[in-house]
């Protein structure tokens, strides 16, 4: 009965290869941290330390494109397919510039970022190798971000599951041979991981321009090469213009994110560890829902073109009870197994036994990180996306500061790190679900 209604199968269509991709690259993630907190718990704080804000300007880039996928989206509800090429060409030619900046940025400053985010000197060296090592990813982020949005936007998104599998694979593989050095291979540590995972994504980006070779009849919001080459700035800036309140939302979120790292590095150079350690573990329930919050503007976008209400508002409803489920199992599953699942990145029983309270907060926080995420794509899909950067930015603001008031004054330590986190999240829920009531075609 839940899959009768034809939207309700074009959704699973989307999200369900974005989900399995998503979910075997995290599979991958944890995978990769659970054999560098084993090794060392510093380890897992390098990883926490760099990976936060070179994700923080990575998510920027792929924020950015969503403005061409509303467009592209809309353009399809409407039946204007050409128009909905003319923007993908756009977006393919001329979304490189930022992230080759990016990569000069991150090969050459690094230092100077971890030195503000006040990690500390036993960690720092291992930020940097690891930062230098993974910033070759940047040069082919941009048409990673293009091509996403045409295979999601052409409602054919079943590559990227295979694409997840092989880089995942190979990324396993590798680190298993690097970080430890096995079979012969020298033993790198950090510097191994982000080796490892650097290799991988560029034999995963190599598979996906096969398959848009391949297969581009399946791509039916694909230009040629041709049409790229001649294609206009214009439909990019528009597209940008359209986006860039996403991308700064999200940059937002990444701030305050960073903000709280850098609270926790005060407390105890272990903590930036743990934090990374618990929301590794949140991360694989939020790709589920990131990739129903995927699908979710897609159709919303469709349904805005055609200017479908009932449509649009039976998306973004479905969408956020599968999303509630999603967070319900994840709160039963770790409340039940918190110590096992804690065990799999270290063997200190002290860090288990004082994380155990922060893996429950943190699975309860999905609750609300589910309608952010589900009604913030829904908005977005609806053409808003200044009204999702403003909640953001009060959010980024609040988070921070409450953070701050239950640290450094109520000296609630971690705890009031994951305190501050949760009530962000299901403040803003409630402001967006409102929002999204109001919406009118």
């Amino acid at each position: 009965m839940l899959f009768k209604t034809e939207y309700k199968n074009k959704l699973v269509k989307i999200f369900v290869p974005i989900m399995l991709s998503n979910l075997i690259a995290q599979v991958q993630m944890l995978i990769d941290r659970i054999f560098l907190g084993r090794m060392d718990i510093l380890f897992m704080s390098a990883v926490g330390n760099a990976t936060a804000p070179m994700w923080t300007t990575m998510s920027f880039v792929y924020s950015l494109s969503m403005g061409a996928s509303i467009i592209i989206s809309q353009s399809v509800g409407e039946k204007d397919i050409e128009k909905s090429k003319d923007f993908a060409a756009s977006l393919i030619k001329f979304h490189n510039v930022i992230p080759v900046l990016l990569f000069l940025f991150w090969t050459f400053c690094s230092p100077l970022v971890f030195k503000l985010m006040g990690v500390s000197e036993n960690v720092m060296g291992l930020c940097v190798t690891y930062t230098r090592i993974y910033a070759p990813v940047y040069l082919i982020i941009g048409l990673g971000a293009s091509y996403s949005v045409v295979f999601q936007t052409s409602n054919y998104t079943k590559p990227l599951v295979a694409y997840g599998i092989i880089r995942s694979v190979l990324n396993i593989i590798l680190d298993y041979l690097l970080i430890f050095g096995n079979f012969g291979f020298p033993r790198m540590e950090i510097a191994g991981a982000a080796l490892g995972t650097t290799i991988a994504e560029y034999v995963g980006a190599l598979y996906l321009v096969y398959v848009t070779i391949a297969k581009k009849n399946k791509f039916f919001t694909s230009p040629g090469l041709k049409r790229i080459i001649s294609s206009k700035v214009a439909p990019y800036l528009k597209s940008i213009k359209l986006g860039l309140p996403t991308a700064c939302e999200d940059l937002l979120w990444n701030l305050g994110n960073l903000c709280i790292i850098r609270i926790l590095n005060t407390i105890d150079e272990r903590a930036a560890g743990i934090y990374s350690m618990v929301f590794t573990v949140e991360i694989l329930f939020v790709v589920v829902i990131g990739a129903i919050g995927s699908g979710t503007m897609t159709l919303t976008g469709e349904a805005t073109g055609a200017k479908d209400m009932k449509l649009y508002r039976s998306v973004v409803k479905t969408s956020v009870r599968w999303a509630f489920l999603v967070a319900a199992f994840a709160l039963i599953f770790v409340s039940i197994f918190p110590r096992l699942t804690l065990s799999l990145f270290t063997t200190d029983k002290e860090v288990i036994e004082m994380s155990v309270i922060y893996i429950i907060l943190v699975a309860a926080n999905l609750f609300g990180k589910s309608g952010n995420i589900i009604i913030g794509n829904g908005i977005r899909g609806y053409g808003d996306t200044k009204w999702m950067f403003f909640t953001q930015a009060l959010g980024t603001v609040g988070v921070v500061a409450l953070a701050c008031l239950c640290v450094f004054v109520f000296k609630l330590g971690m705890l009031g790190v994951f305190i501050a986190v949760l009530c962000d999240e299901a403040i803003r829920a409630v402001i967006n679900f409102i929002r999204f009531l109001r919406i009118k075609f």
